[in-house]
């Protein structure tokens, strides 16, 4: 069975809803020389900001 598509204004609120989301995964060195990694969920267009702020 097909799904009922929803048309105007209220499908277009819908889809502007769903968000673009990226895995940013950040790899740390830390004292004893062992890398720890730290996996963030975050929308796709701060990547790049969240990058900057946590290069090492």
């Amino acid at each position: 069975m097909a799904k009922k598509q929803a048309f105007g204004q209220d499908a277009l609120q819908a889809k502007a809803a769903h968000r673009k989301m990226a895995k940013v995964i950040i790899s740390t060195k830390n004292d004893k020389g062992k890398y720890a990694y730290k996996e963030v969920m975050m929308d796709q267009e701060n990547v790049r900001e969240y990058i900057q702020q946590n290069k090492s």
